[in-house]
């Protein structure tokens, strides 16, 4: 099954990464990867994604600072902020997050927060 979806997951922990872009991929999404915020606002002004999953603490340029970057130019990009200590994370309600995910939760966790997620999506995404 084909999903034709492009989803970019930002985080400069590849233990993390990994596994998940793998299970995204198995399902048929196209991945993209980045490291840190600075490579995710450039790799989103080359390619646009159709959502991005994107961590609050990173090097170089952390995850909130990337999203404000992220909003300047596309407002209705759905970002999903991945967190180890969700406690910690500043409310970005002005921000349009379209949800949290936990560096502990599982896959099946990920699945039940991407899919409304990219089914709206769909619905606003013009055909190719």
């Amino acid at each position: 099954m084909e999903n034709k979806f492009t989803i970019l997951l930002v985080d400069d922990e590849t233990d993390f990464l990994d596994p998940i872009a793998f299970w995204l991929e198995s399902k048929g999404y196209t991945v993209k990867i980045a490291s840190n915020g600075k490579e995710a606002v450039d790799s989103i002004q080359k390619e646009v994604p159709d959502i991005v999953f994107l961590d609050v603490n990173m090097p170089v340029m952390d995850g909130v600072t990337a999203l404000r970057k992220i909003r300047e130019t596309y407002q209705d990009l759905p970002v999903i902020m991945i967190t180890g200590a969700p406690e910690k994370v500043p409310r970005l309600d002005e921000m349009r997050i379209s949800g949290y995910f936990p560096k502990k939760g599982t896959l099946e966790e990920l699945e039940h927060l991407l899919e409304p997620i990219l089914r709206i999506h769909k619905k606003m995404k013009p055909a190719h």
